[in-house]
C-alpha cells in the first residue's frame, strides 16, 4: 500500500479525519456504498479507478472502520464492503458536501427548499428514474422501524422540508424560503386521497428529516392515516442523492416525490414542485398507469 503522508496535528479532529477521509476516493467509496454499491467490482465499474487504487482505499476504510469487509461467499471465499456506524456517521458529512456543491458550485449561492427544472440538481433527482432504492429502516413517527417501501405494488414517497402542529415551531424566516412552505397542504392532500392510492395500490409515505416526536405531533393535529417516516439520520437522502438545504441547523428535503415499485425500483420522479395538489394529481396518475 501507497504511503500516506500523516497530518501530524493530534489535537485537531478536522486533521485526524483527513487522515482518514482527505482524498476524493475514500469519500466517493462511502458515497457508493451509502448508495448500496458493496463488492470490489461494483465500486470499480461505478468510480472507474484501477484495481491497485480501490484496494488500496478499501483497506484504509477498513482499517478505519468505516467499512466492514463481510463474506457472501464461502466457495471461493468472497467478501462486500458494508458501512460500519463509524461510517454512517460520515453521511452528514456527504450531504454538506452535497449542499455546499449545489448551492455553490451548481448554484447561485441562495438558499431554496426548490430549483429550476433545468438545473443540474434537477437533472441528478430525475436521473433516479430506473435506479433501485437500497434497503433500510427509517422511524415511523412512533420510532419503530420501518421499510420506506411498502410490500404494494407501488410506494409514493413524498418528501417534504418540514411540517409542525405549531406555528411557532417553525424555523425563522420559514416562508421566505423559496419552496418551503406547503408541507401542510400537501399531507393533507395526500390523507383526503389516501382511499384512492390505496384503491391504485399505492401506500403512501411522507418523508422528512424531522425528529420522530415532531412527526407524531403533526400527524395527529392533522388525522394523517399514513406513515411519517424520519430521515433525520440522512440515510435515504445520501443513499438516493436527495438534494436537500439547512435551516435552523437541520439538513432538510427539497419537496420532490418519488414513485417506487415493490422491487424497490423508482419508476417516476417529480421535482422540482410548483404546484403541490397537481403534483398529488400527477402521482395518482403514475401509480394508476401502472397499476394492477
Amino acid at each position: 500500500m501507497a504511503q500516506r503522508t500523516t497530518l501530524g496535528d493530534a489535537d485537531c479532529s478536522i486533521a485526524q479525519a483527513l487522515d482518514v477521509v482527505g482524498d476524493w476516493w475514500t469519500l466517493l467509496i462511502v458515497r457508493d456504498a451509502a448508495r448500496g454499491v458493496h463488492r470490489f467490482e461494483a465500486f470499480q465499474r461505478e468510480l472507474g479507478m484501477s484495481r491497485k487504487v480501490l484496494t488500496e482505499r478499501l483497506r484504509l476504510l477498513v482499517d478505519a472502520g468505516v467499512l466492514a469487509r463481510v463474506p457472501y461467499q464461502d466457495r471461493p471465499v468472497r467478501h462486500e464492503y458494508r458501512l460500519t456506524p463509524r461510517g454512517r456517521g460520515l453521511l452528514p458529512v456527504l450531504v454538506a458536501l452535497q449542499d455546499w456543491g449545489d448551492t455553490w458550485i451548481l448554484g447561485e449561492g441562495e438558499m431554496t427548499a426548490t430549483t429550476t427544472e433545468s438545473s443540474r440538481e434537477a437533472v441528478r433527482v430525475h436521473a433516479l428514474r430506473g435506479s433501485r432504492l437500497p434497503e433500510l429502516l427509517l422511524p415511523d413517527r412512533f420510532g419503530e422501524p420501518r421499510d420506506p417501501v411498502a410490500d404494494t405494488p407501488f410506494t409514493v414517497l413524498y418528501c417534504f422540508p418540514g411540517a409542525y402542529a405549531r406555528a411557532e415551531s417553525y424555523p425563522p424566516g420559514w416562508a421566505g424560503i423559496p419552496g418551503a412552505k406547503g408541507c401542510t397542504l400537501e399531507s393533507c392532500t395526500y390523507r383526503d386521497q389516501l382511499a384512492q392510492f390505496t384503491a391504485a395500490g399505492a401506500t403512501v409515505h411522507g418523508v422528512s428529516t424531522q425528529r420522530p416526536d415532531e412527526q407524531k405531533e403533526f400527524a395527529e393535529a392533522e388525522g394523517l392515516r399514513f406513515p411519517l417516516l424520519s430521515d433525520a439520520d440522512l440515510e435515504l437522502v445520501a443513499a438516493l442523492r436527495l438534494p436537500t438545504f439547512r435551516a435552523a441547523g437541520v439538513s432538510r428535503i427539497k419537496r420532490l416525490t418519488l414513485v417506487v415499485d415493490r422491487e424497490r425500483t423508482v419508476r417516476e420522479v417529480f421535482y422540482p414542485i410548483r404546484d403541490i395538489e397537481a403534483s398529488v394529481r400527477a402521482a395518482l396518475a403514475a401509480v394508476r398507469s401502472d397499476g394492477p
